[in-house]
């Protein structure tokens, strides 16, 4: 499809959407009505994202200078900015609206993995004064990187739509966020070496029924059957490309600003596009992680 048309499509699917947790929630309470409506500024958010203007301002130029016809009421930058992160708890349940319309929240098998979050420049980390108290150090073997900032967890369904997105402390080794990636969550989830725990998997299956595998180092014996050992290898191939589509298109390990709410609220924004990205693939009858051929150039 060509962009008018997806502006237009992903406007219908945000309305919808939109409208569903206007019924559940008081969105505003009182004061004078905004000069954009919720659901355009929702709308520009999420195709600014993947036509990958990545901060408020490239974003809200793109919109002013190619698509003021569809959106005659964009005109004031810092409002267009204070009532887009006022919007982050709509956001939030319109992602979990998708999610749950997709039944993709239901599949039985979703990978886990986790994503570093840098929130400065490594050099800069000591005199940060934006998250003293809230990022931290780490090192990503997988990248070979450190940095200062969180990690973003990921439990992604086989389709490759992520189902949750937990904020987490960068220091603490992966293992440890095993719980709080796999909240909510009964079935199968494959991993990498990094969530390797004897003791806390079998505890995690009692209770919960949820069965983590993962590959056995040099100096393990393979515990599953290698039709299993060989689904899991596959499938959490999915999980890496969701993580590269955000890195890449959406820029989430770029995301620079002063507060945390602000961080959580330019998060929000970037999984609601990939996950809306994903949707409309879906149902396209597309393959869902073809990001790059949904639009015509």
């Amino acid at each position: 499809m060509d962009r008018d048309t997806f502006i237009i499509t992903v406007y219908c699917l945000v309305v919808k959407g939109y409208q569903a947790v206007a019924q559940q929630y008081s969105i505003r309470r009182g004061g004078f009505a905004p000069a954009l409506t919720d659901e355009e500024v929702i709308t520009m958010e999420i195709c600014g994202e993947y036509f990958k203007l990545s901060t408020d301002k490239d974003l809200f130029a793109y919109f002013r200078d190619h698509y003021r016809h569809f959106f005659p009421n964009l005109s004031d930058r810092p409002a267009f900015v204070r009532q887009a992160a006022n919007l982050w708890r709509v956001k939030a349940e319109i992602w979990h609206r998708f999610v749950r319309e997709s039944g993709q929240g239901d599949d039985p098998v979703q990978v886990i993995d986790t994503l570093p979050l840098p929130v400065c420049t490594y050099t800069r980390a000591p005199r940060d004064r934006c998250f003293k108290l809230l990022a931290d150090y780490s090192h990503c073997a997988a990248k070979k990187m450190d940095y200062y900032g969180f990690k973003l967890g990921l439990r992604v369904s086989q389709r490759g739509m992520i189902t949750h997105f937990p904020l987490l402390h960068a220091r603490a080794h992966d293992v440890n966020h095993t719980n709080a990636l796999v909240e909510g969550f009964g079935g199968l989830c494959p991993a990498d070496k990094g969530f390797i725990d004897p003791f806390r998997q079998p505890l995690l299956f009692d209770r919960y029924g949820v069965k983590i595998i993962t590959p056995a180092r040099s100096n393990m014996k393979e515990e599953h059957p290698r039709a299993l050992r060989k689904f899991c290898s596959r499938i959490r191939k999915i999980v890496e490309t969701v993580g590269s589509h955000l890195t890449e298109r959406f820029a989430v390990a770029k995301i620079r600003v002063h507060d945390m709410w602000h961080f959580q609220h330019r998060l929000i924004r970037k999984v609601l596009a990939h996950t809306v990205m994903v949707f409309l693939n879906l149902q396209l009858g597309r393959d869902p992680l073809d990001l790059d051929g949904l639009v015509a150039a």
